[in-house]
């Protein structure tokens, strides 16, 4: 890279100074705008002790499932347990632990780490278990609980499109929590399907703006349906 040129040509340079016990956030939701490659390239690194943030894990053999294989994940918060058998067995038994929050609120932790928000009150989970121990205020007649916004120290994003400098277009339901995602990291990954030449995209469609991205690559990607239903 050199200058405001963002693009990496390889794996291991898009996911140079990922360390154990590291804080990823991963855009996502379901396997619908997963960063595939990126996720890869953490498996095949071995990186352990890891807190993954994302709506869910993939599903097994798939998306984050596949870190789950080699306990790689130490901790998950997330919104959705979802079609993945390991990631409910690991849940289970202990081995894995787990902050499950709802998907709103996760969006909005996100978001707010990205904006440098520290904390935020949310009516969401006042009077459930998503609440207990957390702050409590009183606006307007109706209770809030206080949480914590999130940060990593890398987020790894799936875009369809992106130029040079790292402006990044999304496409349709593709973009879920990838833009929230893209604001939050420490250094921020960006997994395209195509890239192009600065001035290629309409400035008007631009859904984030290079200035929060640091790796451009251009992946390859499966596309997995998570669920496939068709006639007999």
């Amino acid at each position: 890279m050199s200058g405001f040129d963002k693009v990496v040509t390889s794996y291991e340079q898009a996911m140079a100074g990922l360390e154990d016990n590291m804080t990823v956030i991963a855009g996502g939701f379901g396997l619908c705008g997963i960063p595939e490659g990126l996720i890869a390239q953490i498996k095949k690194m071995g990186t352990t002790g890891l807190t993954i943030v994302s709506n869910n894990a993939g599903v097994d053999g798939f998306g984050l499932g596949i870190l789950l294989e080699d306990r790689q994940i130490k901790k998950m918060v997330a919104s959705y347990v979802g079609e993945n058998e390991l990631f409910e067995k690991q849940l289970l038994n202990g081995e894995l632990e787990v902050e499950l929050t709802p998907q709103g609120t996760l969006a909005e932790k996100i978001r707010a780490g990205g904006a440098g928000i520290p904390a935020f009150f949310t009516a969401t989970g006042f009077g459930t278990p998503v609440g207990e121990g957390k702050e409590v205020r009183e606006f307007n007649g109706r209770s809030y609980i206080l949480e914590p916004s999130i940060t990593g120290d890398f987020a790894l994003v799936k875009g369809w499109k992106a130029d040079r400098f790292g402006n990044v277009v999304y496409r349709q339901t593709a973009q879920n929590f990838n833009p929230m995602a893209a604001t939050a990291g420490k250094i921020t990954v960006v997994e395209v399907e195509e890239i192009v030449e600065p001035g290629a995209l309409d400035p008007n469609h631009i859904h984030t703006p290079g200035i929060y991205v640091d790796r451009v690559i251009k992946g390859t990607f499966e596309k997995r349906i998570e669920q496939r239903t068709v006639r007999s």
